[in-house]
C-alpha cells in the first residue's frame, strides 16, 4: 500500500472514531432520533441526484435502510442519549462482527472455524467486562441499547452480502434516502413536535457543524474513500484498519470530552478488538458476497467485499488473455 493509500485508510479509521464524540456533542443540540434523522436527510441530499440509480434491487436498498438506518442508528443515537459515552460505544459496537458471524450460520450456513469461536468468545468476554464496567459506573440501559444497536447492525451486513452492491458508496446513498421518514415519525410519535421545532429554532452553528460531520464526514466521505481502497487494494490489507476505529473514538472522548477511560474499560478494550480480530479476519471457506462497513466498518464485511473485487479483476484478465 502506497504511504498515500496508508494515510487515507487510517484517515478514514479517524473520522468513524471520532464520529462518536461527535454524535455525543450533537446529542446535546437535538433529540437522538431526530438527530438521527437529519443525519440521513444530509447524506442523501443532494448526493442521491450525483450517484446514479441504484445498482441493486430496491429490496435491499429498503431491507438495509430499515435495519442500519432505522434500527441500529435510531438504537444508538438513543443509547447515547440515555448515557451511554461515545468512546465505550465505538468500542461496544464492534461486537456486530459476532452478531454477523450468529446470523450467516444460522441463516446462510456458514459454519465458523474453530479459530473464529475462540474469537467470538473473546469477544464476548469482552462485552462482559464493558457492561461490568458501565453497570458499576454509567448507564446500563444505555449499555443494552448499544448491544442491541450492534445486532441490528449484524443483520445488515447479512442482507447487504445479499444485495452485493458493486458500488458501496451508490449503495448506501439510496440506503440513506429509506430512515428519513420513518426515524422522523418515530421522533414525533416519542419525543414530540414540540423538541423537534426547538431544536431547529435553536440550530448554531456547533450544531450544525455535527449534522455536516456524521452525514458527510462519516457516511459520504468514509464510505466513498474505503470502498476505493478496497477496488485497489486487498480486503486483507484494507480490512485491519476498521480496529483502529475504537482507539480514536475512546481517545478522542477523553481528549474533548473528559470521557475516563478506566482499567477495566482498557481490559474489555483489549479482548474486544482481540477477539473480533480473530473472528473477523481468519481466512473463511467458502468466501462470500461481500459487506460494505457503515460508520465503524465490520472487518469481516470489509475482508468478503475485497475477495469478491479480486477475483472479479482475476476474471477480467483471463477473458482478455484468452
Amino acid at each position: 500500500m502506497r504511504p498515500s493509500h496508508l494515510l487515507l485508510a487510517v484517515l478514514v479509521a479517524a473520522v468513524w472514531g471520532v464520529n462518536f464524540t461527535v454524535i455525543e456533542i450533537g446529542l446535546d443540540h437535538f433529540p437522538p432520533l431526530f438527530f438521527s434523522a437529519l443525519r440521513f436527510l444530509v447524506a442523501a441530499l443532494p448526493a442521491v441526484f450525483l450517484v446514479g440509480r441504484p445498482k441493486v434491487a430496491w429490496k435491499w436498498i429498503v431491507g438495509v435502510g430499515l435495519a442500519l438506518g432505522v434500527a441500529k442508528f435510531g438504537l444508538l443515537f438513543v443509547g447515547m442519549d440515555a448515557g451511554m459515552p461515545g468512546g465505550l460505544s465505538s468500542l461496544v459496537l464492534q461486537i456486530q462482527a459476532v452478531f454477523t458471524a450468529l446470523f450467516a450460520f444460522a441463516l446462510l450456513g456458514e459454519r465458523p472455524s474453530r479459530v473464529r469461536l475462540v474469537g467470538m468468545v473473546v469477544a464476548l468476554a469482552g462485552i462482559g467486562v464493558a457492561a461490568v464496567d458501565e453497570g458499576t459506573s454509567g448507564s446500563l440501559t444505555g449499555f443494552v441499547l448499544v448491544v442491541a444497536a450492534a445486532a441490528c447492525w449484524g443483520v445488515s451486513n447479512i442482507l447487504t452480502r445479499k444485495a452485493a452492491p458493486p458500488d458501496a458508496l451508490n449503495f448506501m446513498i439510496w440506503v440513506s434516502t429509506v430512515p428519513v421518514l420513518p426515524l422522523l415519525a418515530l421522533s414525533f410519535l416519542l419525543e414530540g413536535p414540540e423538541r423537534d421545532l426547538e431544536a431547529l429554532a435553536g440550530l448554531d452553528w456547533r450544531g450544525a457543524g455535527t449534522v455536516l460531520f456524521v452525514a458527510w464526514g462519516a457516511t459520504v466521505f468514509g464510505f466513498g474513500a474505503w470502498g476505493w481502497l478496497l477496488r485497489r487494494h486487498p480486503a486483507s490489507t484494507v480490512a485491519p484498519f476498521s480496529l483502529l476505529v475504537p482507539v480514536f473514538g475512546m481517545s478522542s472522548a477523553a481528549l474533548f470530552l473528559g470521557e475516563t477511560v478506566t482499567p477495566l474499560r482498557w481490559c474489555a478494550a483489549a479482548l474486544l478488538v482481540g477477539g473480533v480480530a480473530m473472528a473477523s479476519l481468519t481466512r473463511r471457506r467458502p468466501a462470500v458476497p461481500a459487506a460494505p462497513p457503515a460508520d465503524a466498518p465490520a472487518p469481516e464485511a470489509a475482508a468478503s467485499g475485497g475477495e469478491r473485487a479480486t477475483g472479479a479483476r482475476a476474471t477480467r484478465s483471463r477473458r482478455g488473455t484468452a
